[in-house]
């Protein structure tokens, strides 16, 4: 099984670091890696995060880290990370304009 970060994953991860880094550049970069690393930890157990309510017939889960929540689907030989956001941002908005 492979692990996929959308474009958009990316850009959440891009976005993240860049608002850590405003106040401390270099907890920005381990921050970033232990979400990273989160991501990756799903390889082992994807199954293990529940699905989101509003999002089960797509299979989207939510996996919390911090203040954060990584959103993927697993699919029969990826995970795909398709958002890492901040648990204050109106995350079914956001998940919506994904689709």
């Amino acid at each position: 099984m492979k692990l996929i970060f959308t474009s958009a994953a990316r850009a959440d991860l891009q976005s993240i670091g860049d608002a850590i880094a405003k106040e401390n550049p270099s907890r920005a970069v381990t921050f970033v890696e232990e979400l990273e690393t989160r991501c990756r930890a799903l390889l082992d157990m994807p199954l293990a995060y529940p699905l989101v309510t509003y999002r089960k017939e797509r299979g989207i889960r939510r996996l919390v880290h911090d203040k954060y929540l990584i959103f993927y689907r697993v699919e029969a030989d990826a995970i795909i990370i398709l958002h890492v956001l901040a648990g204050r941002m109106n995350v079914d908005a956001i998940l919506r304009l994904s689709e």
